[in-house]
């Protein structure tokens, strides 16, 4: 499991130029299973994403097709954790 925290690099006005973009691209990857949460951090200095994937190699693939990063409005922090206890309901969040 990995928390991917955005910080933004640019003014708001210029993160805003490719929101669309960037929620295209979140949608992509919660229709596949990797993401599993995101939202903005607060106040607004940029983002959270709760993401799972094979490998941290496998995430940083994932990261590098965000418009955030192709466009270089964010920069990324990766957490890799082990989910070892969870509230009712999200058991298969929990590495066997």
């Amino acid at each position: 499991m990995f928390i991917v925290a955005l910080t933004y690099k640019v003014d708001l006005s210029e993160v805003e130029k490719h929101i669309d973009a960037h929620i295209h691209y979140l949608e992509k990857y919660y229709d596949c299973g990797c993401f599993l949460a995101s939202g903005r951090k607060v106040p607004r200095s940029g983002g959270v994403i709760l993401a799972q994937a094979e490998s941290h190699e496998a995430l940083d693939a994932v990261i590098k097709e965000d418009p955030f990063f192709t466009e270089g409005v964010a920069d990324y922090e990766v957490t890799e954790f082990v989910v070892s206890k969870s509230a009712a309901g999200l058991e298969r969040l929990r590495e066997c």
